[in-house]
C-alpha cells in the first residue's frame, strides 16, 4: 500500500544552500506564487527546521562535500520519509543521479537551471491545501483493510500496525490520522530503529537546557510536538525494554516530563505504532513488556505483503512512474514482469525499481528489459545468476554474524555493518523471504 504525495495546509518549502546568493534567488523564485519558503545554510539547521515546521518539499544543494549532502538526504529519508527532497547539483551524469536517488532524493536539478524548472518540480511534488490522497487499493485485501482502517480511525484507541518492512505501514498510519477527528492536528512520526538508544528518550520526551552534556537549550520531544494530533512510533519493537516502561507511564498518565524538568506537561495525543515482528513472540522472549503490548495492541491491523495483493502492483508502479514523468508508461511486457516478481522488499522495493528504471531508460514506453532490478536479486534469469546468489548469500551471512554479535539488536548491527537501519530491515525481509533464519527472531 502506498500513497500519492499530498500535503497539509500551511506546509512550506525548505531551501538548503551554502551560497547565500543562490539561496536568495531560489527562495525568491519559489515565493512568487505566495508560497511560504524558509531557508537554511547547512544540514543540521535544515533538520532542526524539519523537526519543528510542517515542510512539504526540500530543495538542497550537495555542497562542497557531497558526503554532507548524502547525509542530509539519508536523514530526511529516515526521519521524515513523507517529505520529498530535491537535490541541486553541478554534476549531471546518470551515475551521479542514481547515487543521489539511492541516498533518498526524490529528484534532482542540474545547475545552472531555469526557474521554470523549479516550477515544474514544485507542481510535481508540492500540493498545499489538499487533503491526504487515498492510498492505492485495488486488490480485495487492500480494499478490505482500508474499510477497517476507516472504522478504526473514528475511535481514539491505540493501534498497532503489523507488516513486513516496506509494506506501507506508515502510509496506513497517516491514512488513519487523516480520517480521524485529529486530522487538523499534527502528525508526528519517529522511527525507533533509526535513533540511537541513548538519544531516543530525549527525542521522545524532550529535555530542558543543561539536562545533559550538549543540551544547550530546551527542546520539546515528539510527544509534545504531537499534542492535539497523532504520534506514530515506527518499529516499536526496536525500543529498549527500559525505555518501554517510561513510554507506558506516559501513555497511561497522559502527561510527559522532559528530562531535567520539575513538572510534567499534559498530553492529548493518540498513539499509533508499527512493527515488522510478531510482538506476542517478542513478549514471550522477554524483549517486549507485556503490559505495554496490551496497552498498544487494542486494535491491531495487519498489512499483507505486496506479493499477497498482486492487483496493487501495477497500479502502484504506474503511480510511481507518474511522479517521475507523467508522459511515460509501462509496456504490457513490463507490466507482466512486475506482476510476476515476488517483491521481497515490498512497496519500497517497487518504488526504488521504478525510480531507477525511469532514470536509466530513455524510452517513453518502458519495456520489461528496461526494468532495473538490483543485481543481487536472486530471481534473476541471467547466466551469471549463480554469482549473484553467491554474493547475496555472503552478504546475508555478514548480517547474521553482526546480529549475533549484538544479541539481535538491529540498530547496533547496522552500525557495525555501516549501513542504515532501513537498509538492514530491507535485507532482513529478503532473508525471511528466502527462509534464512534471522538471529534474535523465533521460528517454528
Amino acid at each position: 500500500m502506498s500513497s500519492t504525495l499530498s500535503e497539509m495546509t500551511e506546509s512550506c518549502i525548505l531551501v538548503v544552500d551554502q551560497d547565500p546568493k543562490l539561496r536568495e534567488v531560489v527562495c525568491a523564485a519559489l515565493s512568487a506564487d505566495s508560497r511560504r519558503v524558509i531557508s537554511a545554510d547547512n544540514g543540521p539547521d535544515a533538520l532542526r527546521i524539519l523537526g519543528r515546521e510542517r515542510v512539504g518539499l526540500v530543495f538542497s544543494e550537495l555542497g562542497h562535500d557531497p558526503a554532507d549532502g548524502s547525509t542530509l538526504f539519508h536523514a530526511i529519508q529516515t526521519r521524515h520519509p513523507d517529505v520529498p527532497a530535491v537535490v541541486m547539483t553541478n554534476e549531471g551524469s546518470i551515475e551521479h543521479a542514481v547515487d543521489i536517488m539511492r541516498d533518498g532524493a526524490a529528484d534532482y536539478l542540474v545547475k545552472p537551471f531555469d526557474t521554470s524548472r523549479l516550477a515544474t518540480v514544485v507542481e510535481k511534488y508540492f500540493a498545499p491545501g489538499q487533503h491526504i490522497a487515498e492510498p492505492v487499493a485495488v486488490d480485495k485485501a487492500s480494499v478490505k483493510l482500508l474499510e477497517t482502517a476507516r472504522r478504526v480511525a473514528a475511535t481514539e484507541v491505540t493501534v498497532t500496525i503489523a507488516g513486513e518492512s516496506g509494506s506501507g505501514k506508515e502510509v496506513l498510519a497517516r491514512y488513519i490520522h487523516a480520517h480521524s477527528q485529529r486530522r487538523n492536528g499534527p502528525f508526528v512520526a519517529i522511527n525507533c530503529a533509526a535513533i540511537p538508544e541513548n538519544m531516543l528518550e530525549a527525542v521522545l520526551f524532550g529535555h530542558e537546557k543543561g539536562a545533559f552534556t550538549g543540551a544547550t537549550r530546551a527542546h520539546a520531544g515528539k510527544f509534545e510536538q504531537a499534542n492535539g494530533g497523532t504520534l506514530l512510533l515506527d518499529e516499536i519493537s526496536e525500543m529498549d525494554i527500559g525505555l518501554q516502561a517510561k513510554l507506558l507511564r506516559v501513555i497511561q498518565e497522559k502527561e510527559v516530563e522532559r528530562i531535567g524538568a520539575l513538572s510534567p506537561v499534559p498530553l492529548n495525543v493518540r498513539v499509533l505504532t508499527t512493527t515488522n515482528r510478531n510482538l506476542r513472540e517478542w513478549v514471550a522472549a522477554g524483549r517486549f513488556r507485556e503490559d505495554l503490548y496490551y496497552r498498544l495492541n487494542v486494535l491491531p491491523l495487519s498489512i499483507p505483503a505486496l506479493r499477497e495483493r498482486r492487483d496493487d502492483i501495477v497500479p502502484l508502479a504506474d503511480m510511481f512512474l507518474g511522479r517521475h514523468d507523467r508522459n511515460r508508461r509501462f509496456a504490457a511486457c513490463a507490466r507482466e514482469r512486475l506482476q510476476q516478481y515476488d517483491w521481497p522488499g515490498n512497496v519500497r522495493e517497487l518504488d526504488n525499481l521504478v525510480q531507477r528504471s525511469a532514470i536509466l531508460s530513455g524510452h517513453e514506453e518502458l519495456l520489461a528489459s528496461d526494468l532495473a532490478f538490483e543485481v543481487t536479486t536472486l530471481a534473476t534469469t541471467s547466466e551469471d545468476s549463480g554469482l549473484h546468489q553467491e554474493l547475496a548469500m555472503r552478504e546475508f551471512e555478514c548480517i547474521r554474524r553482526a546480529l549475533m554479535a549484538n544479541d539481535g539488536k538491529r540498530a547496533a548491527a547496522a552500525r557495525d555493518l555501516d549501513i542504515s537501519p532501513r537498509t538492514l530491515r530491507y535485507k532482513l525481509a529478503r532473508m525471511r523471504e528466502l527462509g534464512i533464519a534471522v538471529p534474535g527472531e523465533h521460528h517454528e
